[in-house]
């Protein structure tokens, strides 16, 4: 689904179209952290084959509107794609269009978003450089937009650190990791864009846990662990996969094969609700180092869950 430069339509279409448009792309948003990822990706993808199409026949400040929405649209894609299904080339043609569509919106935050997340792609391949380029990227377009959240300055640092951690930086994710703590505690804030609802104090809690645990501070990462899965609301059960997935693996690491099986049951619990193939990752990681206990009866019951008909056919799907 290529996108043209941006360039102004034809203006056929009543201003009240860009809207309406925006409307059910917000509504999109919303139910991104309920519905099935293939059921959602496939309304999303579809939503943003028809903004491509309106593009053409809007100008002017409804084309902005339009635009802004189609971004978007084409960023929760490829958000599914890279994250819920673990698809990184397709999330990578995604973030290409989004940020096309960005520029015909003329959002420079939202292209800093976009850049951002396109960052994770070479960062969790270990493409460091390819990471830190794209993070650059990302910077440069949030220092043209005005009045930039802390909150989401946190993220970006967030984001370094993650990739940091990918690659086996673990001071450097650290690092980072401080610096998105010093943004959030730097007082008056600008307001957030309504896009942004994915990530907050809490996640970059999430984060700094999963870059304690891979740097070895296993009591630190239990304890930043145990305080982001308390403060999660209910509908955060995607990351919940993923943080019970860190907890399972800081009591793995510590020699405590049934607790981080319970851990690990209780992630996949939440599988069951709502696929999500980053958590199921984790866990994947997790059974990759506990073969030493594979005759233990909680980690053959672990097998018997990372196994049953329904996980494993959705492992293979994607």
């Amino acid at each position: 689904m290529p996108l043209p430069l941006p360039s102004p339509g034809n203006g056929t279409q009543p201003a009240s179209i860009a809207l309406d448009y925006a409307n059910v792309t917000r509504s999109h948003r919303r139910l991104y952290w309920r519905v099935q990822p293939p059921t959602i990706r496939a309304a999303v993808a579809e939503h943003a084959r028809l903004g491509l199409q309106l593009l053409s026949e809007m100008s002017g400040a409804p084309q902005q509107t339009l635009a802004s929405a189609l971004a978007e649209s084409l960023l929760l894609v490829g958000r599914i794609d890279f994250f819920d299904l673990r698809q990184p080339d397709d999330a990578e043609s995604r973030f290409v269009e989004a940020l096309q569509a960005a520029g015909a919106a003329d959002s420079q935050l939202l292209g800093s978003a976009i850049l951002a997340h396109s960052a994770f792609v070479p960062g969790w391949a270990g493409e460091r450089e390819g990471a830190a380029e794209r993070l650059r990227a990302a910077r440069v377009y949030a220092r043209r937009a005005e009045g930039v959240p802390a909150q989401f300055t946190a993220w970006l640092h967030a984001v370094e650190a993650e990739c940091e951690t990918r690659c086996g930086k673990h001071r450097e994710a650290l690092k980072a990791i401080g610096r998105g703590e010093e943004a959030l505690g730097e007082g008056a804030d600008a307001a957030l864009p309504e896009w942004f609802d994915w990530f907050s104090p809490v996640r970059l809690a999430a984060f700094k846990g999963n870059t304690q645990l891979k740097a070895g501070h296993l009591p630190q990462a239990r304890e930043t662990l145990l305080q982001a899965l308390a403060q999660l609301s209910d509908e955060a059960r995607k990351q919940r996969t993923v943080v019970l997935g860190d907890l399972a693996a800081v009591e793995a690491a510590e020699g405590n094969p049934e607790a981080a099986c319970a851990r690990a049951i209780e992630a996949l619990d939440q599988l069951a609700v709502t696929w999500y193939a980053a958590g199921m990752e984790r866990l994947r990681d997790l059974r990759r180092s506990m073969d030493q206990w594979s005759d233990l009866d909680c980690v053959m019951e672990l097998d018997n869950r990372l196994y049953e008909w329904r996980t494993t056919v959705n492992a293979l799907q994607r």
